[in-house]
C-alpha cells in the first residue's frame, strides 16, 4: 500500500498517528456528531474522543478506541486540537466514500503538535491524496458533570424501537417529553405538535427493552431542535442507553458497530428545557 512507503523519518516527526484500512469507520462516526463546524479532538493511549457542542445546552462525543485503528501511535499522555469538522469530513470522503464491497479508502492521520495542521494521507486504488487541515488550540469542553452516582433512571433499548417511536411522534413539537417511572407508564415519550399530543409507551418487559432501572418518577422536557441531530447516531446504532440524573440532564449513549463489526460509542448530553410538575 502506498501509505506504507512513507519514510521512518516522516513518521518520527509526528506525535500522533492513527491509521485505518477503511476511512468510513471514522467518517461515519464523525457524521453522527456533526452538529456544528468545529470539533475538539482529545487523544490518549486509550483512543480518540471527539467532542462537538451546541449553545452550551448540548454536547456530542464520539469515542473511537485505540484498537479500532490498524496503527495508533501517541507520544504524549494527551494530545488535543480543534479542527473544522465539515472540512475534515469532506477530506475523508474525497474519493466519494464508496460502498462497493472490497473498495475502501485507507487513511493515515498524523499530527505534529501545537500550531501544525492535521495531515491526512488517503489512498484508494493506488492513488494517494494528502490533505492538510488547519488546527486551533482546543476550547475547554463544557463539563456536564453527568456521573453514574447521580443517575436516577436508566433504560437500554434496541435502537429499532426508538427509530419507530421517532417515526410516529410529531416532530413539529418544540419539545420531547420523557417520562420514566418505576410503575406505569414506565418509559414514555410525548410530543405536543400541530396534530395534537402523542405518546409512545414502552412496557418494562418489552422485548425491545434490555434493561429497566427506575428509582423515581421523573418527567423532563428537552428541546426537539437539540435532540434532532442525535437521530444521526440513532440511525447507525444497534442499542441506545437513555439515562437521566437528579437534575433532569439527559444522556443518550449509542452503541455503533462499524463496517468491520467493531464497537464504538456516541454519547449526547442534553440540558432539560423546563421543569414539569409531576401529576
Amino acid at each position: 500500500m502506498p501509505l506504507s512507503t512513507q519514510s521512518q523519518a516522516d513518521i518520527d516527526q509526528y506525535i500522533l498517528i492513527a491509521s485505518l484500512d477503511n476511512a468510513r469507520n471514522l467518517s461515519n462516526i464523525l457524521k453522527a456528531i456533526s452538529l456544528r463546524d468545529h470539533a475538539i479532538f482529545n487523544a490518549t493511549q486509550n483512543g480518540l474522543k471527539v467532542t462537538v457542542e451546541d449553545s452550551k445546552c448540548l454536547q456530542a462525543n464520539a469515542f473511537i478506541q485505540a484498537d479500532i485503528f490498524q496503527e495508533y501511535i501517541i507520544k504524549e499522555d494527551a494530545v488535543g486540537f480543534q479542527v473544522n469538522l465539515t472540512v475534515l469530513l469532506d477530506c475523508l470522503t474525497i474519493f466519494g466514500g464508496s460502498t462497493v464491497p472490497g473498495v475502501c479508502t485507507a487513511l493515515r492521520m498524523c499530527y505534529n503538535g501545537y500550531g501544525y495542521p492535521l495531515t491526512l494521507f488517503l489512498e484508494e486504488g493506488g492513488v494517494v491524496t494528502v490533505c492538510k487541515i488547519n488546527t486551533q488550540e482546543p476550547e475547554e469542553p463544557i463539563d456536564f458533570d453527568f456521573c453514574s452516582t447521580n443517575v436516577t433512571n436508566k433504560v437500554i433499548l434496541q435502537s429499532d424501537s426508538l427509530k419507530e417511536a421517532f417515526s410516529e411522534l410529531d416532530m413539529t413539537s418544540e419539545v420531547l417529553q420523557i417520562t420514566m417511572s418505576p410503575s406505569h407508564p414506565y418509559f414514555r415519550l410525548s410530543t405536543f405538535g400541530n396534530s395534537g399530543n402523542a405518546h409512545y409507551d414502552y412496557p418494562k418487559d418489552s422485548d425491545m427493552m434490555e434493561l429497566f432501572q427506575c428509582t423515581k418518577i421523573q418527567t423532563n422536557r428537552y428541546k426537539m431542535s437539540l435532540l434532532k441531530p442525535s437521530t444521526k447516531a440513532l440511525a447507525l446504532s444497534c442499542k441506545v442507553s437513555v439515562r437521566t440524573d437528579s437534575r433532569g440532564f439527559l444522556s443518550l449513549q449509542y452503541l455503533v458497530r462499524n463496517d468491520d463489526g467493531q464497537i464504538c460509542f456516541v454519547e449526547y448530553y442534553c440540558c432539560p428545557d423546563e421543569e414539569v410538575e409531576e401529576e
